[in-house]
């Protein structure tokens, strides 16, 4: 983009602070539209009549959120750590869209890279074992966090809790703690703190994930 769309788009935003656990957007939120993540991590869910929680999306820094042309009807959009956004109204992100052909080039840019990051949860999760599934989530989660998109971040701390891992890969939150002690005693990671991971060999770690072609 130029650098007057730049600034048009910059102006259309505000800034926006979230603690862990507030939620950005609700479920039914008519006057929601998007945001940028600048920093944080953030989890899209849904919530099935049993009160039941479905992680269905992962958020990471650089990552659009939102549902321009609908309202959030059926999801939430939650901090999985302390976030700082950069947040459109509806009205705002149409106006600067109707300006500048190039946002809307590049939106629907975003909703491909969206698509596809769809595409790859689905995949990890219907991964056959439980090891797979873990160790493909680790890379995953290695890879945005990482400023290249060619090599995983070496060093980088879980947005995720072991109950929202194994929300996501529907597993037990005994079984994610196995195969993370599985893969520290492997010699493929090892922890660093509370929720730090650092990548001790990541080439036998994308093996062990059965993601090489």
């Amino acid at each position: 983009m130029s650098e007057e769309e730049r600034s048009t788009l910059a102006a259309a935003g505000r800034s926006v602070q979230l603690s862990k656990g507030e939620t950005l957007f609700r479920a039914g939120d008519s006057d929601a539209a998007c945001a940028t993540l600048l920093s944080g991590a953030m989890k899209v869910t849904s919530t099935d009549h049993d009160g039941t929680e479905r992680i269905l999306a992962l958020i990471h820094p650089a990552g659009f959120i939102g549902e321009l042309f609908r309202p959030f009807a059926d999801y939430d959009v939650v901090a999985l750590s302390d976030c700082d956004l950069c947040v459109f109204a509806r009205s705002a992100m149409e106006r600067a869209l109707d300006r500048h052909p190039a946002l809307t080039q590049a939106l629907f840019r975003r909703a491909q890279e969206d698509l596809h990051a769809s595409r790859a949860l689905l995949a990890l999760t219907g991964k056959n074992s439980a090891s797979e599934k873990v160790t493909a989530l680790i890379l995953s989660l290695a890879q945005a966090a990482s400023d290249s998109p060619c090599h995983p971040a070496t060093v980088f701390d879980l947005p995720l809790s072991r109950g929202e891992i194994a929300n996501l890969l529907g597993l037990t939150i005994e079984t994610v703690s196995r195969q993370l002690t599985k893969l520290e005693r492997g010699g493929l990671i090892a922890k660093r703190g509370t929720r730090g991971i650092e990548l001790v060999d990541p080439a036998r770690l994308q093996l062990a994930s059965d993601l090489l072609p």
